[in-house]
Protein backbone atom coordinates (compact mmCIF):
# COMPACT_ATOMS: atom_id res chain seq x y z
CA UNK A 1 0.00 0.00 0.00
CA UNK A 2 1.12 3.58 -0.64
CA UNK A 3 2.12 5.87 2.45
CA UNK A 4 -0.19 8.45 2.57
CA UNK A 5 0.79 11.68 0.44
CA UNK A 6 1.51 14.59 3.30
CA UNK A 7 1.47 18.51 3.22
CA UNK A 8 -1.75 18.07 0.87
CA UNK A 9 -2.75 21.42 0.06
CA UNK A 10 -6.35 22.35 -0.53
CA UNK A 11 -7.58 22.89 -3.97
CA UNK A 12 -7.48 26.64 -5.50
CA UNK A 13 -8.26 27.32 -8.88
CA UNK A 14 -7.06 30.25 -10.48
CA UNK A 15 -10.16 33.26 -10.59
CA UNK A 16 -10.80 32.39 -14.18
CA UNK A 17 -11.78 28.76 -13.67
CA UNK A 18 -15.68 28.28 -13.35
CA UNK A 19 -16.36 28.14 -9.22
CA UNK A 20 -19.03 28.06 -7.27
CA UNK A 21 -19.83 30.65 -5.40
CA UNK A 22 -18.72 28.87 -1.84
CA UNK A 23 -15.17 28.18 -3.16
CA UNK A 24 -14.99 32.16 -3.33
CA UNK A 25 -15.67 32.35 0.23
CA UNK A 26 -12.51 33.12 2.41
CA UNK A 27 -13.92 31.09 4.95
CA UNK A 28 -14.63 28.07 2.82
CA UNK A 29 -10.67 28.49 1.81
CA UNK A 30 -9.40 28.53 4.96
CA UNK A 31 -11.60 25.63 6.15
CA UNK A 32 -10.50 23.07 3.63
CA UNK A 33 -7.18 24.79 4.77
CA UNK A 34 -8.03 23.43 8.44
CA UNK A 35 -9.48 19.52 6.50
CA UNK A 36 -5.70 19.16 5.32
CA UNK A 37 -4.11 20.34 8.68
CA UNK A 38 -6.00 18.49 10.58
CA UNK A 39 -5.69 15.36 8.40
CA UNK A 40 -1.84 15.54 8.94
CA UNK A 41 -2.14 15.34 12.84
CA UNK A 42 -4.52 12.80 12.34
CA UNK A 43 -1.87 10.60 10.80
CA UNK A 44 0.64 11.63 13.01
CA UNK A 45 -1.36 10.16 16.26
CA UNK A 46 0.59 6.54 17.35
CA UNK A 47 -1.47 3.37 16.46
CA UNK A 48 -1.00 2.61 19.85
CA UNK A 49 -2.92 5.75 20.90
CA UNK A 50 -5.56 5.68 18.21
CA UNK A 51 -7.56 2.79 20.53
CA UNK A 52 -7.72 5.58 23.74
CA UNK A 53 -8.55 8.58 21.47
CA UNK A 54 -10.91 6.76 18.54
CA UNK A 55 -13.55 8.92 19.46
CA UNK A 56 -11.80 12.41 19.56
CA UNK A 57 -9.79 11.43 16.01
CA UNK A 58 -13.27 10.60 14.67
CA UNK A 59 -15.34 13.18 15.73
CA UNK A 60 -12.51 16.13 14.71
CA UNK A 61 -12.28 14.10 11.19
CA UNK A 62 -16.44 14.37 11.26
CA UNK A 63 -16.48 18.22 12.99
CA UNK A 64 -14.18 19.85 10.03
CA UNK A 65 -16.26 18.31 7.29
CA UNK A 66 -18.90 19.84 8.78
CA UNK A 67 -17.78 22.81 9.19
CA UNK A 68 -17.03 22.88 5.33
CA UNK A 69 -20.33 21.53 4.14
CA UNK A 70 -22.43 23.89 6.26
CA UNK A 71 -21.01 26.50 5.08
CA UNK A 72 -21.14 25.75 1.35
CA UNK A 73 -24.49 24.91 1.48
CA UNK A 74 -25.56 28.00 3.07
CA UNK A 75 -24.07 30.10 0.83
CA UNK A 76 -26.46 28.22 -1.48
CA UNK A 77 -29.37 29.09 0.34
CA UNK A 78 -31.74 32.10 -0.85
CA UNK A 79 -33.89 33.28 2.33
CA UNK A 80 -31.24 34.96 5.05
CA UNK A 81 -32.51 33.18 7.68
CA UNK A 82 -31.72 29.75 6.01
CA UNK A 83 -28.32 31.04 5.81
CA UNK A 84 -28.16 32.49 8.90
CA UNK A 85 -29.14 28.78 10.05
CA UNK A 86 -26.03 26.92 8.33
CA UNK A 87 -23.26 29.55 8.92
CA UNK A 88 -24.15 29.07 12.43
CA UNK A 89 -23.94 25.05 12.26
CA UNK A 90 -20.86 25.59 10.64
CA UNK A 91 -19.56 27.42 13.12
CA UNK A 92 -20.87 25.58 15.93
CA UNK A 93 -18.72 21.97 14.08
CA UNK A 94 -15.51 24.76 13.98
CA UNK A 95 -15.87 25.05 17.93
CA UNK A 96 -16.12 21.47 18.64
CA UNK A 97 -12.97 20.94 16.50
CA UNK A 98 -11.56 22.66 18.98
CA UNK A 99 -12.77 20.74 21.78
CA UNK A 100 -11.74 18.00 19.67
CA UNK A 101 -8.35 19.11 20.25
CA UNK A 102 -8.08 20.13 23.67
CA UNK A 103 -9.33 16.34 24.06
CA UNK A 104 -6.29 14.86 22.12
CA UNK A 105 -3.90 17.00 24.15
CA UNK A 106 -6.26 15.83 27.65
CA UNK A 107 -5.65 12.13 26.29
CA UNK A 108 -1.70 12.82 25.76
CA UNK A 109 -2.42 12.27 21.82
CA UNK A 110 -1.24 15.69 21.32
CA UNK A 111 0.59 18.57 22.47
CA UNK A 112 -0.37 21.81 23.28
CA UNK A 113 2.07 23.10 20.39
CA UNK A 114 0.95 20.95 17.78
CA UNK A 115 -2.33 21.87 17.87
CA UNK A 116 -1.14 26.02 18.14
CA UNK A 117 -1.35 26.15 14.66
CA UNK A 118 -5.21 24.76 14.19
CA UNK A 119 -6.44 26.31 16.87
CA UNK A 120 -5.62 29.85 15.73
CA UNK A 121 -6.94 28.58 12.20
CA UNK A 122 -10.04 27.38 14.57
CA UNK A 123 -10.34 31.39 15.98
CA UNK A 124 -10.43 32.75 12.37
CA UNK A 125 -13.07 30.27 11.26
CA UNK A 126 -15.27 30.91 13.95
CA UNK A 127 -14.76 34.80 13.85
CA UNK A 128 -15.77 34.80 10.05
CA UNK A 129 -18.41 32.25 10.37
CA UNK A 130 -20.18 35.26 13.23
CA UNK A 131 -20.03 37.66 10.73
CA UNK A 132 -21.98 36.05 8.37
CA UNK A 133 -24.74 35.10 10.82
CA UNK A 134 -24.44 38.52 11.96
CA UNK A 135 -24.99 39.40 8.41
CA UNK A 136 -27.61 36.80 7.15
CA UNK A 137 -29.61 36.83 10.60
CA UNK A 138 -32.25 38.91 10.54
CA UNK A 139 -33.70 38.48 14.10
CA UNK A 140 -30.50 39.83 15.25
CA UNK A 141 -31.32 42.73 12.62
CA UNK A 142 -34.40 43.03 14.14
CA UNK A 143 -33.18 43.41 17.86
CA UNK A 144 -29.96 46.10 17.46
CA UNK A 145 -29.74 49.06 15.83
CA UNK A 146 -26.42 50.23 14.37
CA UNK A 147 -25.76 51.42 18.17
CA UNK A 148 -26.13 48.17 19.89
CA UNK A 149 -29.61 49.78 21.43
CA UNK A 150 -32.33 46.93 21.24
CA UNK A 151 -35.35 47.92 18.75
CA UNK A 152 -38.45 48.58 20.08
CA UNK A 153 -41.10 46.90 18.21
CA UNK A 154 -44.92 47.93 17.97
CA UNK A 155 -47.42 45.72 19.17
CA UNK A 156 -49.31 43.96 15.64
CA UNK A 157 -52.30 45.98 15.56
CA UNK A 158 -54.96 43.05 16.13
CA UNK A 159 -53.27 43.11 19.69
CA UNK A 160 -55.63 43.97 22.52
CA UNK A 161 -54.28 45.15 26.11
CA UNK A 162 -56.28 44.35 29.27
CA UNK A 163 -55.38 44.24 32.78
CA UNK A 164 -55.02 41.49 35.28
CA UNK A 165 -55.86 41.19 39.42
CA UNK A 166 -52.49 42.59 39.84
CA UNK A 167 -53.12 45.63 37.49
CA UNK A 168 -50.26 44.50 35.28
CA UNK A 169 -51.01 45.09 31.71
CA UNK A 170 -50.62 41.94 29.04
CA UNK A 171 -50.25 41.73 25.30
CA UNK A 172 -53.01 39.20 23.93
CA UNK A 173 -52.75 38.22 20.05
CA UNK A 174 -56.14 37.56 18.72
CA UNK A 175 -56.29 35.13 15.75
CA UNK A 176 -58.54 35.16 12.83
CA UNK A 177 -60.30 32.60 11.88
CA UNK A 178 -60.59 31.65 8.20
CA UNK A 179 -63.78 30.01 7.49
Amino acid sequence: MNEPEKNVQPLRRSPSAAMFDHEKLDVYQLELEFIAWASELLREIPQTAVGKTAEACDQLDRASLSALLNTAEGNGKRQRQGRAKFFDDARGSATECAACLDALVAKGAATGDRILEGKKMLVRIVSMLCGLVDRFDTQSQLRDDADGAPLVTPAPSHAVSYSNRNSRTRTRTRTRRKN
